[in-house]
């Protein structure tokens, strides 16, 4: 599909922050976006690269009363040699088609979602920041833009990419972050949306996050919405635990994200010499392996937070540490392959980088 580029006037270019120990997390976006629309008997059309601004949206607009919408994260990276890199955006695009199929709204086409992050990432390739821990965060989204209330599939949506400049998804950047498990809440059950990448399953967790910090957490990990009592996710990250060289993490049964860096994490460490197991993991049994010290490390993984090790560990009125507190030798080693394959200080061997042609 031919994508159309309008021109940006001078006075729609935006000041750029110098100082990027300052960016925080989606706090600020680039000058343009990607714009596209499906309609029912057309298809996609309309593709443009056009200036950052808001939408006009009628009162009545699907997605404000029905939440039919989905999103995606993924990042790019200026390398020290001058160029452009996305990490697996190809997973990217086909867990965003899975997310479309669920919610049921159309398929974006593989080549308009990578050709058009590959145009708009090269013309905004100067928002991309070079300081250690900094990217610039892709966010595709999809919405139902048809002015109508009733409870059915839209006829008309929205695909968009925007763009923003982004330090350390936790503003502790690479240390140990505190996670309560949460037994009240349920955030997703099989057979719902948990694993499709929308936007009210982030919605149904602000509740129980709220909670967390109150209690002086940084996140909630999620347990299953049937027993509440298996391990499944935190709000932004698969999670992981190490016993040694043997690292545990939960199935994908249908409730939690299948993430594009947790695939990456698993793969990543059998090559470091550690064997993995997807299973059912309950609560009750991790808690007693924290207590004995069986479990001598724990960490998430997802675009936003890479790999984020965890020092503390939280359920119901008992606070654990994991192994010393601090960042363990795997968490680490995974986190300095991970990222050095991203910033291109180590060699992809696994295919994972799509360089950004500029245009």
């Amino acid at each position: 599909m031919q994508i159309e580029v309008a021109p940006l006037a001078s006075g729609q270019m935006k000041q750029k922050v110098m100082d990027e120990s300052q960016l925080g997390f989606g706090k600020l976006f680039t000058d343009r976006m990607l714009l596209a629309e499906w309609s029912e008997g057309k298809g996609w059309h309309n593709a443009r690269i056009k200036p950052y601004e808001p939408f006009v949206l009628d009162p009545a607009t699907a997605v404000l009363h029905y939440a039919q919408e989905i999103f995606e994260g993924l990042k790019a990276y200026k390398w020290a040699d001058g160029r452009i890199a996305l990490f697996r955006p190809e997973m990217n695009a086909r867990r965003f088609n899975q997310s479309a199929h669920r919610m049921c709204m159309p398929e974006v086409p593989e080549e308009l979602f990578l050709d058009g992050i590959d145009q708009l990432v090269s013309l905004e390739r100067d928002w991309i920041p070079t300081a250690p821990g900094t990217s610039l965060y892709i966010r595709p989204a999809m919405i139902a833009i048809d002015p109508y209330l009733g409870v059915k599939p839209a006829e008309h949506y929205y695909f968009f990419v925007i763009l923003s400049p982004v330090g350390a998804y936790y503003a502790a950047g690479f240390n140990p972050v505190s996670i309560m498990v949460e037994d009240k809440y349920v955030r997703s059950v099989a057979g719902g949306t948990g694993d499709a990448k929308t936007g009210g399953n982030y919605a149904s967790s602000l509740k129980a996050g709220l909670e967390a910090k109150q209690k002086g957490y940084d996140q909630v990990l999620w347990l299953d919405g049937r027993e509440r009592r298996y391990i499944e996710e935190v709000g932004a990250m698969n999670m992981f635990f190490a016993y040694e060289k043997h690292i545990v993490t939960a199935p994908l049964t249908g409730s939690i994200l299948s993430g594009v860096t947790r695939e990456s994490v698993l793969r990543l460490a059998m090559e470091l010499g550690c064997t993995v197991e997807e299973r059912l993991i309950d609560v009750n049994e991790l808690f007693e392996d924290l207590r004995s010290g069986k479990v001598t490390e724990a960490f998430g993984s997802g675009t936003a937070a890479v790999v984020t090790p965890v020092g503390k560990l939280g359920y119901r009125d008992e606070a654990l540490q994991i192994g010393n507190g601090g960042v363990g030798s795997i968490t680490q080693q995974l986190y300095d392959t991970l990222t050095g394959i991203q910033t291109g200080k180590l060699d992809d061997r696994y295919g994972w980088i799509r360089i950004v042609d500029v245009v």
